[in-house]
Order: structure tokens, then C-alpha cells, then sequence
């Protein structure tokens, strides 16, 4: 099977999705920073693929900053890096050899890496996939395991659980 990888323009997505945008306003930029980052590393364990958060750092001073975020890499580009130029970067490098989706709203990102092999999703589209998943994992694991637990010997001692056991069999 082919690695998948999927390049997230960090600050696009946030702008782009009500949620994150209102922590903006209402916190800070890193908070909303932080949801997404929450958002896409649940959404790796689920999609089983690489996922790469890009951040642009092009009005700071200093080296670019590749950290690892649970099961994410995270990316602050260098001084006078855009992050729209690190993922062209990136999309180009490994587009031939593995399949690569690009999430951005930005028209012009869209197009430029639509030509270096990617594939583009835009902000909606992932938005509304997250929900999906989401909702399949609420449905599929969380409800599940509560209903798992509602059974009497989720709540008994283990040494009552064996004593009940050993009369259910006499």
C-alpha cells in the first residue's frame, strides 16, 4: 500500500473553519492552534496516514521548527518562508513517489499544487470529513464501549464476578 500524506496550510484551515476561527477571537491564535493540531492528530489515528500541519513563521525571525505533536509532524516555517511555499516544496519532493493531499482554500495553492502530483481538498471538504469521522468514532467506539459497560459485571469486582461464576456453574 502507498504512504498517503496529507499537508495541512495551518493558518488557512483555522481562518476557514468557524470553530477555530471564533477560539481566535475569543482566546488566542495559539489555542486555536492547538484545537486543529487536536483535530488532525485524531484524524491521523483514524485515516492511518501522515499527516503534516504547516504553520507559516514568515514574519519571524529564526530557522524553520519541525516538531512531532502526538502522531503529527508540525511545521514553523523559516524567516521569509511561506507556508504555502514549504508545502509546494514538499508536494513536489515526494507527489511522484506517494499519494499527496493538499488542504487549503487558497485558489492559487490549489492550482500550483494540482501540478507538482498532489491532489488538493479544500477547507470545507476536510472540515466536513473530520465530522464524518468524527461521528464514526462516536458511534463506533465511544457509544459502543458504553453499552459495553452497562452489563452488570462491568461494574462488579473481579473476586464477586468469579464467586458468580463458580454458582452459575454448580
Amino acid at each position: 500500500m502507498t504512504r498517503e500524506f496529507l499537508l495541512v496550510d495551518g493558518y488557512n484551515i483555522i481562518y476557514a473553519w468557524d470553530k477555530l476561527k471564533k477560539a481566535v477571537e475569543e482566546e488566542s491564535l495559539e489555542i486555536a492552534r492547538k484545537k486543529l493540531l487536536d483535530i488532525m492528530s485524531n484524524y491521523q489515528g483514524y485515516k492511518k496516514i501522515e499527516v503534516i500541519v504547516v504553520f507559516d513563521a514568515h514574519r519571524v525571525k529564526g530557522t524553520r521548527n519541525i516538531e512531532k505533536y502526538n502522531n503529527i509532524d508540525v511545521v514553523f516555517t523559516k524567516e521569509v518562508e511561506t507556508a504555502d511555499h514549504y508545502i509546494e516544496k514538499v508536494a513536489h519532493s515526494i507527489g511522484r513517489d506517494y499519494r499527496v493531499r493538499v488542504a487549503t482554500s487558497d485558489g492559487l495553492e490549489q492550482t500550483i499544487i494540482l501540478g507538482k502530483g498532489a491532489s488538493r481538498i479544500s477547507a470545507r471538504e476536510l472540515h466536513n470529513e473530520v465530522n464524518m469521522i468524527e461521528s464514526d468514532i462516536r458511534k463506533n467506539f465511544i457509544e459502543k464501549v458504553q453499552i459495553d459497560n452497562n452489563r452488570l459485571e462491568g461494574h462488579l469486582d473481579p473476586k464477586v464476578l468469579e464467586w458468580m461464576e463458580k454458582m452459575r456453574r454448580k
